[in-house]
Order: C-alpha cells, then sequence, then structure tokens
C-alpha cells in the first residue's frame, strides 16, 4: 500500500546526522550522538522484567526515565550510551529497575522503524502527533512486542500515567485506545515478505531503507540479512593485560582472582568478561595493570606489527587504545606519536600515559589531514583509523544506524581520501600503512584503499603478519580484511596493510 510504502521509508526520527565512534571535527564542532539490538521477534539478550503482579516489577520512575533517556536520542541528539549513564547515575533506582530502564531504550531503539510500522497501523498519522505522545507510545509499543513477559494492561496503565505526568491530560484517551487496538491487533499486523528484498530488511531489522539497499547490494541478500538480523547474545568487555608488566599467562592468574566471569577472547592477548561492575574503578585497571579495548581494535593494531625501536604514527589516536597497544607491543622502545584534532582528546590519552607508565608515546594536538612537510618520510610505520559511519558497532550501538546518511558517507570518504594522501606522505621506504575503520561499508573500505592504491603506486597491499590467527587471514581480498560480526565474533572491522615499494 502506498501509505505502508511512505512510512517504511521515513527516517525514525528527524535529527539524524553524520557521526561515529570516533568523529572526525574541527575544534569547537558539536559533539554527535552514539548498546544491544535476532531474528523478527527475537531478542534473547534483554533481561526479562518481572510480571506487574510481582512486587518487585519495574516502577513508573524506570519508565519515566527511559522516556527521558530516548527523548535525549531523539530529540536532542544525545549518545544513548551516554544519556542513559547520566540519567541513571541521578536516578533512585534499584538495580532491577535500571536494567529494565536499559532494556527499554536500547530494544526501542535497535527496532524503532520495525515498531513505527507496527503503530502506523494504529494511527491515522503517527508524525502529526504531539512528540511526546510519540515516543510514550512507541516505548509501550516496544514492551507489547518484544517484552511479552509484562501484562498488556499494565503496559497501557503506565503509558496512561506518562501521558498524564506529561501535562497531556487531554491525550490520555489517544494513547489508552492506540495501545489497547495493538493489544488486540498486533498479531494481524502485515509485516513485509521476505520477497519485497530491501523493504523487508528495513522494517523487519530496522535498517534505513537506503543502508539495507547498499548492504544487499555490496553482500548479496542472505549476507545482507545477516549482517541487519545479528544481535549478539552475550554482553562481556574485552580487555588485554599491559604487555609491559604482564603476559598472557600472569594476567590469567590476576584473573583468576576476580569474581568475574572470564573467558579468553577470539584474538591474541584479549579475554571477555562478564558481571563487572563500573570495570574502570577496579583496582587493577586504575593501577595500569590492564586496558579495556576491542577485539576488531587490537588486530588493527596486530596489522602493523611493529618491532623494538620503531617509530610509529597513530593519526587518530584518541581516547588512546591503539596507541597504548603499539606502545606496550615495543617493550618500551622507539616512539608512538599520538595525534588528534582535539585538546580535550588528547588530555585523555595523556591520562591513559600516566595510568599505564607508557614513556614511549608522544601526543600532539594536530590535524592529520594537514601535512607536517618534517615529518615527511621519517615513519617505520603508520595506522591511520580513520573517521567513519561506524556502522560496523551499530549492533552495540543502535542510534548509530540512524546517524548515517548516503550524504554523510560521501562526506566521510571524502575525509578519509584525504586523511590517506597526506599520512601516506609519512611512511618511509619499504614501511607499513595500515588503513582501519569500524564500518562495514564497501566505499569506506576496500572501494577507498583500492582508489588509494591506483593514486599511489608507491604502496602495494601487504599480507598480514602470521602473528593474527589464519581464520582472519583467510578472509583477506586484495583490498583488504572486512571484519563482520555475524561470520567473525569481533566487532565489525576494516583493516588494510600496505607498504611503501618505492
Amino acid at each position: 500500500m502506498d501509505k505502508d510504502n511512505r512510512r517504511q521509508g521515513r527516517k525514525p526520527y528527524a535529527s539524524a546526522k553524520p557521526g561515529d565512534r570516533k568523529p572526525y571535527r574541527k575544534p569547537g564542532d558539536k559533539k554527535p550522538f552514539g548498546k544491544p539490538a535476532g531474528k523478527p521477534g527475537s531478542f534473547g539478550r534483554k533481561p526479562a522484567p518481572k510480571p506487574a503482579s510481582d512486587p518487585n516489577a519495574p516502577s513508573s520512575l524506570s519508565r519515566k526515565v527511559a522516556l527521558e533517556i530516548f527523548q535525549d536520542v531523539v530529540r536532542k541528539d544525545a549518545y544513548a550510551a551516554l544519556s542513559l549513564d547520566d540519567r541513571l547515575r541521578n536516578a533512585n533506582l534499584p538495580q532491577l529497575d535500571k536494567r529494565f530502564c536499559a532494556s527499554i531504550v536500547y530494544t526501542t531503539l535497535e527496532n524503532l522503524i520495525r515498531i513505527d510500522y507496527a503503530l502506523g497501523f494504529f494511527l491515522k498519522d503517527a508524525d502529526s502527533l504531539e512528540p511526546t505522545v510519540r515516543d510514550i507510545l512507541r516505548i509501550s509499543a516496544c514492551q507489547l512486542l518484544f517484552h511479552d513477559r509484562i501484562p498488556a494492561n499494565a503496559i497501557v496503565d503506565e503509558a496512561v500515567k506518562l501521558t498524564r505526568g506529561a501535562g497531556l491530560e487531554g491525550l490520555t484517551g489517544l494513547t489508552n485506545a492506540v495501545l489497547r487496538s495493538m493489544v488486540r491487533g498486533k498479531d494481524e499486523i502485515k509485516w513485509p515478505a521476505k520477497e519485497e528484498g530491501a523493504k523487508y530488511l528495513s522494517i523487519m531489522y530496522s535498517v534505513p531503507l537506503w543502508l539495507a539497499e547498499r548492504l544487499a547490494e555490496a553482500y548479496g541478500a542472505d549476507t545482507a540479512e545477516a549482517i541487519c538480523s545479528y544481535r549478539s547474545e552475550a554482553h562481556f568487555t574485552t580487555i588485554r593485560p599491559n604487555l609491559n608488566r604482564l603476559d598472557d599467562a600472569a594476567f590469567e592468574t590476576l584473573l583468576q582472582k576476580k569474581v568475574w566471569e572470564v573467558e579468553k577472547g577470539a584474538v591474541a592477548h584479549a579475554w571477555r568478561v562478564r558481571k563487572v561492575a563500573e570495570i574502570a574503578q577496579d583496582a587493577d585497571y586504575l593501577a595500569g595493570n590492564f586496558s579495556i579495548q576491542g577485539e576488531s581494535s587490537m588486530l588493527a593494531c596486530q596489522a602493523v606489527n611493529v618491532k623494538a625501536g620503531m617509530q610509529v604514527l597513530d593519526c587518530c589516536a584518541a581516547p588512546g587504545g591503539k596507541t597504548a597497544y603499539l606502545a606496550e607491543s615495543m617493550a618500551g622502545t622507539g616512539r608512538v606519536y599520538a595525534w588528534d584534532v582535539h585538546e580535550h582528546r588528547v588530555t585523555l590519552i595523556r591520562a591513559m600515559m600516566r595510568r599505564l607508565r607508557l614513556e614511549n608515546v608522544r601526543p600532539v594536538v594536530r590535524d592529520a589531514a594537514a601535512l607536517k612537510e618534517d615529518l615527511v618520510g621519517t615513519m617505520d610505520a603508520v595506522l591511520l583509523d580513520a573517521p567513519c559511519s561506524g556502522l560496523g558497532v551499530m549492533d552495540n550501538k543502535p542510534d548509530i544506524k540512524y546517524r548515517a546518511t548516503p550524504e554523510s558517507v560521501k562526506e566521510l570518504t571524502d575525509i578519509q581520501e584525504k586523511l590517506l594522501d597526506t599520512c601516506c606522505q609519512y611512511v618511509k621506504r619499504n614501511g607499513t600503512l595500515v588503513y582501519s575503520t569500524c564500518s562495514i561499508l564497501p566505499e569506506e573500505n576496500g572501494e577507498q584503499v583500492k582508489r588509494f592504491l591506483e593514486k599511489h603506486p608507491e604502496f602495494a597491499l601487504s599480507p598480514l603478519p602470521e602473528s593474527i590467527d589464519e581464520k582472519y587471514r583467510r578472509e583477506y581480498t586484495d583490498a583488504g580484511l572486512q571484519l563482520l560480526p555475524h561470520r567473525d565474533g569481533v566487532e565489525g572491522f576494516f583493516i588494510a596493510r600496505m607498504r611503501r615499494v618505492k
């Protein structure tokens, strides 16, 4: 139907802007906004709230806080994770309510397009609704569709309370009527058929239509669905030892003394830990015995394959995780020059240096797109972890997928190209250039590398070092390594290793 086509093609909220996990901005630019997102109807990784009849059932306050966080994201361009941390820190909520609140926020964001599509069957014109009422309906519909242990009556009653509490008494009847209609009719919603291709992917997995089309074009229908549908079932934090202090055996001994659940990661030196509260306050973290770093990020550092005494440049370094790994891998020798365009982000690198006691790091506030001529041809290795759309981590940061647009991706690819053209000049002959992103879009990754190599015949693609597991090396193509979460069990990431041959 025409209305359905219009509905599925809309952005879930109007304020989407370019953004990624490490955006490239000039000083003074506004920071944009940046956790969890199966198959349709499967949300097994969310903690199931207790029934409303239970004395420990989630409170009205938890729903109010969830609404505020959701509106921070869709109305004020806030990062979901940052808003959640900030508001829960200031809310007097028990731990159960905090988990419930986080579940509402993330499940709604993960499934926002699908939720809006469903609401469209019970509303004449959702876009014309008073914004707060629309958002109350969204988080309530989320509970009706995806939190099946909560009684429907309780969900509707709490939504009416939220509407009244927002000073919208005159709209409580509408809230009640729409949600009760959904309770009665949700099993009759006509969802798109798989044969409808990108429309099916877009609505059933809440991926913007343009992105669903692009992924299908790049990877084929089956892999595109695997990418869009992937929802990690395991909550864990990846950590690694400070290699200047602990080898893997010593670090494992240290971890055995913790109350955490611990398992070895998929990448060398990586451990996955669960049931950790405020890990950044852990005594061993504060003492500099370990760092928090994603496994794909670690692979990018391993691709550089640094040796003792090297001169290395980390071009877009903040907050410093890759810088630290490179510096530790050289056992305190050589130099790692860590650049970032923002002073406050370079401050984070300096704090990291003090915590880990790294003496071979030189942090500087510098725009990596502006050539520093006195450093041309002086680096043994350059790591360019470039600003990107961040779509490789949209499973963990669902608001990212709504920020990216075709226009923002084009802007980012232009920035990436400029950074590559500039930073490659620092690599000495036979030196190494590693380009990486946390994106899954070919135009930011393999296509970018192919364009670079055509423009710069002085560089050639180089194999990944054998220290990287063969299961990753076998996915390496003539344009680099594209890591996919559903296939590789790590964050969506791209890595290309190149050598200056002349």
